[in-house]
């Protein structure tokens, strides 16, 4: 089986050490890389994963643009990246543009670092531009171990903005909504054309059944196989989807193909 990756994490070498100890410290997780990007592809090579999108994420306005630089300069055949723009920055809609001229393929928000919430009015003007530019989002979704107690990604706040810019894809990561996965079950699965989930990071926190059960919901089609490397290891979330009772066509699908029609999406948008 081919794997992409669609959701995981390495930071520029000099910080990945800090940036790892720190989050570590705060979660008890350990991680499954040392957070490198050359961490981030013996992993995948480990794992047999051919392809992985990365996910950078601002946590200050002052941060995106070098952080944007730097996923910009890692893109090969095998690492592809969203650019990441931090909702309090001046110049975000500049930073959009740019993000689009440097050839990322989505935007990375997360409420809890980034301290917003996904359906507040302010962002719709953007995430409409980015949708009119052939690029997708991708929302935390849910609680965060790093979190600082108040979930801002709720289910219901990623199915509002969904209501309110149809014509922009949209991807929940972690299922829709880690630790909140009846809320994605109920506000999210099966009831947008515009949404895909990922699986970033579930293994630790979903039943069998209710991940199945998601799937079925959801359509095997709009969901994309993450791991949120490093924060797990990717052969937990290929073990979880294996024991699923999915068909070839549908575990293909999760495992590659979907997140080869989104990228064949954004590459012809750039054309």
């Amino acid at each position: 089986m081919e794997y992409f990756d669609f959701h995981t994490h390495a930071f520029v070498d000099f910080l990945a050490e800090r940036a790892l100890s720190g989050l570590e410290d705060t979660s008890g997780i350990k991680p499954a890389t040392d957070g490198t990007l050359s961490g981030l592809k013996k992993k995948m090579q480990q794992t047999g994963i051919s392809r992985a999108m990365l996910l950078p994420v601002a946590t200050k306005p002052s941060q995106q643009h070098n952080i944007n630089n730097w996923a910009a300069e890692i893109m090969d055949g095998s690492i592809f990246c969203c650019g990441s723009i931090h909702p309090d920055a001046e110049d975000k809609f500049e930073e959009l543009e740019r993000i689009h001229s440097l050839g990322l393929y989505g935007i990375k928000f997360h409420s809890e670092y980034q301290h917003f919430c996904p359906d507040e009015e302010r962002m719709i003007p953007l995430y409409k531009r980015a949708a009119e530019l052939g690029m997708f989002v991708v929302f935390h979704g849910g609680w965060d171990p790093f979190g600082e107690g108040e979930v801002r990604a709720e289910p219901k706040r990623i199915a509002k903005a969904a209501e309110k810019c149809p014509e922009l894809t949209i991807i929940a990561a972690h299922m829709g909504g880690l630790r909140r996965f009846d809320e994605a079950e109920d506000w999210l699965a099966g009831r947008y054309e515009n949404l895909y989930m990922d699986t970033g990071v579930v293994y630790h926190y979903i039943t069998d059944e209710q991940a199945f059960r998601i799937i079925r919901k959801q359509g095997a089609d709009k969901i994309l196989f993450g791991s949120d490397c490093p924060w797990d290891d990717p052969a937990n979330e290929i073990a979880l989807l294996n024991r699923l009772p999915l068909s070839d066509p549908e575990r293909s699908a999760v495992f590659h193909g979907n997140a080869e029609k989104l990228i064949s999406k954004h590459d012809k948008a750039l054309r």
